[in-house]
C-alpha cells in the first residue's frame, strides 16, 4: 500500500468486474478510487467507506442493509431527476489485507465540484458570479434538491463539495450540475450501533458542514431538520458565489454556530456587501431565518421567489426558450440525409417560424472532505468528524444533545426503508423511467400534420438504456450466433453508387476504433433481435417521447435554450467540412450551431452529458435516430394508456434526430419519421428498453 492506494487494491479487479484504476479522492471516513466496469467498458466511481473498516463483526449485516437501502434510495431519486448522481451498485468488500468495508458504486462524472471550481475562479482573480449566472446553476440543484423534498426528505449537507459542475463553461448558461452524497450521512448518524462502534474508536458524527450550517443542526432546540435546512444551505452556498465572502463568518465551530443562529447579522448578500434589488435581499432574508417556520419550507419555493425576484436583473442575458436558427425545412430532410427509404411521404413541407472580493477562507481545517482531484469526481466524505474539543479553561466539551421534544425527522433510510428498498430495478446499463403521463405529440402551428393531435397519454413504469447500443455490443451479441452478423453497408433505394460507397465507410462495425460508438447501418429487425436476445425490447414510441422529454413539455430534452455544440452531436460546422472533402450528393443547408461538436460523424456514447433527458439517458437526439417498436401510423385523439401503435403497417418509426441534422425540429421530442424496415443507415441506430 501507498498513499496513493490506501487499501492496496489499484490494478485489481474487484467482485469480478471493477477494475480498479486508481485513487481520486480521500477523507477521513472514506476514499474513492476510478474503476472501470470490465463488462460495458464504463468507468465507474467506487466509494469504499474504510471509517467502518472497525464495526463490530455482529453488526456488519446491519450496516450492509443499511446502505442497500441507502443505494435503492438514491437510485429512486436519481430515476425522477438527472441531477442527483446515480447510485450503480453497493456492497462489501474485504482487502487484500483483510479490511471489511462497505462501498457504493456510483457513475463517473467529469468535471469539477463547485468548491474547486469558485477557488479555481479566485485565483484567477475572476470576479464574483452575476446573479443571473447564479439563477441558472444552483438553479438546477434546487431542482434536483425538491425532487427529495417532495418526499419529505431532506439531505442535510448541500455545500459546494457536494455540487459536481458539468462541463467547461459553468457561467456561460451550458454547466449541468448534480448533487452528491444524498443519505449517506444522515444514515450512519442517525444509526445508533454504528455511533456507539465509533465511539470506541473516539470520534463522533454529525451530518453536516459547519461552514453551511443551519441553526437546527448546530443547536436541536432550534428545531427539527428538514428540507428547510437545505434551503438554508443552499443561501449560503449562493451568498458566498455572489460576494466572494463566507457566509458564515468564524474560526472554529463555536464561532459558526454563533454566525449561524445570530439574530442581529443575518449573512444575507448586503449584509457582504454585494448590491442586490430590495426583492432578492428579502428573498434571502427569508431563506437564512433562524428559525426554520420562517423559512421557505422546500427549494422549489426558494428557488420561485429568487427567480421572480431576479428577473429584472437579467432580462436581457437570459437564454429565450425556444431560440433557434431561421427556418429552414425540416420535414423531409431525414429522407435527404438518410436515404430515400425513409418515410417523407408522412410528413410536410411547410418551413416553421422561427423562435425568437475578499477571499473565502480555508475550509480544511473544519470539515472532513474528499475534495475533487485533477477535474474527476471525488465524492465530498460528508461526516464532519467531532474528535472532542476544549473551551477555553482547557475543559472538555462534549457535543451539544438534543432536548428530547426536538426529534428529527426520519432519515432518508427511514423515510424510503419500506418503498426504496422496494422499489422497482432496473439492470446495469439501464435508468428507471417512473410511471406517468404526458402529452404525447404537438399541436404547434409548425408541427407536422403527423405530430398531430397532442394527446394525453399515461405510461407505466419501464427501464431505458442509459447509452445507444454500441458496435462493440452488438459485435458481441452477432459473435455467438444470437444476432445476425451487421453488414458493413448501407442500403437504401436509388443510392448512387458513389454515396453508398462514402456512406458505408460511416459504419461503425467496420472500425475497431468506432467499437465505443452506436452501432449503425443496421435494419429495424436486427435492432429488435439483439433487444430480444437481451431480455429486453425496443422502446414503444410513446416511451421513447417519455423518456426523451418527461411530463412538463420541454423544447429539448435539457429543457427550453437553444441546442448547442455542448448538447448534441448533429450537424456543425465539423460535419459541413466532411460534406464538402467527401462530394455527398446530399445537401446540407447549413449548420445547426456555429461551433464545432468535435465529431464529423458519429460520437462514443456518452459524450454529452449537457443534453440528457431529465430521466438520464444519453444522446437521445443527435448521433443517431433510433429505431423504435411502432408501426408508422396516425395519432388518434383522446386519452390513452400504454399505446403500442398500428398493429402492422409498412414503416417503422425511428426518433431523435442524427449527427449530420442541421434542423432544430429534428430535436424536439414530439418529432417523428418512418422508414422502411429493411432501411439500413449510417444515421440510424437503437437502444433497447425493458419492462418492470
Amino acid at each position: 500500500m501507498s498513499p496513493r492506494d490506501p487499501l492496496g487494491i489499484a490494478g485489481q479487479t474487484i467482485v469480478d468486474k471493477y477494475r480498479i484504476e486508481k485513487l481520486v479522492g480521500e477523507g477521513g471516513f472514506a476514499v474513492v478510487y476510478r474503476a472501470m466496469h470490465t463488462i460495458w467498458n464504463k468507468p465507474v466511481a467506487i466509494k469504499f467507506f474504510n471509517g467502518l473498516s472497525s464495526a463490530p463483526m455482529d453488526q456488519r449485516d446491519q450496516f450492509r442493509d443499511a446502505f442497500i437501502q441507502e443505494g435503492a434510495l438514491l437510485t429512486e431519486l436519481s430515476s425522477q431527476t438527472a441531477g442527483i448522481v446515480q447510485a450503480r451498485d453497493v456492497g462489501e468488500y474485504t482487502t487484500p489485507n483483510g479490511q471489511w468495508m462497505p462501498y457504493m458504486v456510483l457513475e463517473w462524472l467529469e468535471g469539477k465540484a463547485l468548491d474547486e471550481l469558485l477557488e479555481t475562479e479566485r485565483t484567477a482573480g475572476l470576479p464574483p458570479w452575476s446573479l443571473p449566472e447564479l439563477v441558472h446553476v444552483l438553479g438546477q440543484a434546487a431542482s434536483a434538491l425538491d425532487v427529495a423534498h417532495g418526499k419529505g426528505i431532506a439531505h442535510r449537507d448541500i455545500k459546494p463539495a457536494n455540487l459536481f459542475v458539468l462541463g467547461e463553461q459553468a457561467r456561460s448558461g451550458q454547466a449541468t450540475v448534480k448533487v452528491l452524497d444524498f443519505g449517506v450521512a444522515k444514515m450512519m448518524s442517525d444509526n445508533t450501533q454504528l455511533k456507539a462502534a465509533l465511539a470506541k474508536t473516539g470520534m463522533g458524527i454529525t451530518s453536516f458542514t459547519p461552514q453551511y450550517g443551519a441553526p437546527e443542526q448546530f443547536n436541536r432546540s432550534y428545531g427539527a431538520t428538514g428540507p428547510w435546512t437545505d434551503v438554508y444551505a443552499l443561501a449560503l452556498v449562493a451568498v458566498e458565489m455572489l460576494t466572494g465572502k463566507n457566509a458564515l463568518d468564524g474560526d472554529d465551530l463555536i464561532q459558526l454556530a454563533f454566525a449561524s443562529g445570530n439574530p442581529e447579522k443575518r449573512p444575507t448578500p448586503r449584509a457582504l456587501g454585494a448590491a442586490v434589488s430590495d426583492p432578492v435581499e428579502r428573498v434571502f432574508q427569508r431563506a437564512l431565518a433562524v428559525r426554520p417556520e420562517d423559512r421557505y419550507s422546500r427549494a422549489r419555493e426558494f428557488w420561485k421567489d429568487l427567480e421572480s425576484a431576479a428577473a429584472g436583473s437579467f432580462s436581457d442575458t437570459v437564454l429565450h426558450p425556444g431560440e433557434v436558427q431561421p427556418a429552414r425545412s425540416p420535414a423531409t430532410e431525414p429522407a435527404a440525409r438518410l436515404g430515400s427509404g425513409l418515410g417523407a411521404g408522412s410528413t410536410n413541407t411547410s418551413s416553421p417560424s422561427t423562435v425568437t472580493t475578499t477571499g473565502v477562507k480555508s475550509k480544511s481545517s473544519l470539515g472532513a472532505v474528499v475534495g475533487v482531484v485533477g477535474g474527476v469526481v471525488a465524492l465530498g466524505v460528508v461526516a464532519f468528524l467531532l474528535l472532542g474539543r476544549k473551551d477555553s479553561s482547557g475543559a472538555h466539551v462534549e457535543p451539544e444533545k438534543a432536548p428530547p421534544a426536538a426529534a428529527p425527522l426520519p432519515s432518508a433510510a427511514a423515510a424510503a426503508s419500506s418503498s426504496a428498498a422496494k422499489a422497482p430495478s432496473c439492470p446495469e446499463g439501464m435508468v428507471l423511467i417512473p410511471a406517468g403521463q404526458f402529452f404525447m405529440g404537438s399541436d404547434s402551428k409548425d408541427a407536422n400534420p403527423n405530430q398531430k393531435p397532442s394527446h394525453n397519454v399515461s405510461l407505466g413504469g419501464f427501464c431505458m438504456d442509459l447509452y445507444e447500443v454500441t458496435a462493440k455490443q452488438y459485435r458481441e451479441c452477432s459473435d455467438v450466433g444470437k444476432c445476425r452478423r451487421a453488414t458493413p453497408e448501407v442500403e437504401w433505394e436509388k443510392i448512387t453508387p458513389a454515396d453508398k460507397k462514402v456512406y458505408s465507410g460511416l459504419c461503425t462495425i467496420s472500425s475497431s476504433e468506432k467499437s465505443d460508438h452506436p452501432i449503425n447501418c443496421i435494419d429495424w429487425e436486427m435492432a429488435s433481435t439483439y433487444c430480444q436476445n437481451n431480455d429486453r425490447r425496443l422502446p414503444t414510441e410513446a416511451e421513447w417521447e417519455y423518456a426523451t422529454r418527461g411530463p412538463d413539455g420541454r423544447v429539448y430534452p435539457w429543457g427550453d435554450e437553444a441546442p448547442t455544440a455542448q448538447h448534441l452531436n448533429a450537424c456543425g460546422t465539423e460535419c459541413l467540412a466532411w460534406a464538402k472533402e467527401n462530394k455527398v450528393s446530399q445537401q446540407f443547408p447549413g449548420a445547426l450551431y456555429e461551433a464545432d461538436d468535435g465529431f464529423a460523424t458519429t460520437a462514443p456514447v456518452g459524450k454529452f452529458p449537457a443534453g440528457r433527458s431529465r430521466f438520464g439517458p444519453y444522446d437521445v437526439v443527435g448521433n443517431v435516430w433510433e429505431w423504435v417498436a411502432d408501426w408508422q401510423g396516425p395519432y388518434q385523439a383522446g386519452n390513452q394508456k400504454d399505446p403500442a401503435g398500428p398493429d402492422s403497417g409498412e414503416k417503422r418509426v425511428i426518433r431523435g434526430g442524427s449527427w449530420n441534422g442541421s434542423y432544430p425540429e429534428w430535436l424536439h421530442p414530439s418529432f417523428r419519421f418512418a422508414a422502411d424496415p429493411k432501411f439500413r443507415s449510417h444515421g440510424v441506430g437503437f437502444r433497447c428498453a425493458r419492462s418492470l
